[in-house]
């Protein structure tokens, strides 16, 4: 059953987690750059209104198969344990119900 697994992290961690991606058989996916934030409030209130303030970010997702997804899960679990930081690589999983 095809799934869609969507990733962020850190842009620093992108290598690594594309190392997870190719261990977990994981081949066709997409990336988009993004800006993480972990308190919307602040951001919206700044006083520098061209000034950047979030984590440079990475959003990375795929539509794939469960078996792969385990896998990925597995790996991404014991990376994140490695980690001195509080932005762990974050994942999910959305099922999808129709696709061509």
């Amino acid at each position: 059953m095809m799934k869609l697994l969507i990733v962020t992290s850190l842009s620093e961690f992108q290598k690594d987690i594309l190392k997870l991606f190719r261990e977990s058989h994981i081949e066709a996916f997409s990336t988009s750059e993004i800006d993480g934030y972990k308190n919307s409030l602040v951001a919206t209130q700044s006083w520098f209104p061209g000034e950047k303030s979030g984590n440079e970010s990475v959003m990375l997702f795929s539509f794939t198969e469960d078996v792969k997804i385990d896998s990925f899960f597995k790996l991404v679990k014991e990376y994140n344990q490695q980690l001195e930081t509080d932005n762990p690589v974050r994942a999910i999983v959305l099922p999808i119900e129709r696709h061509i």
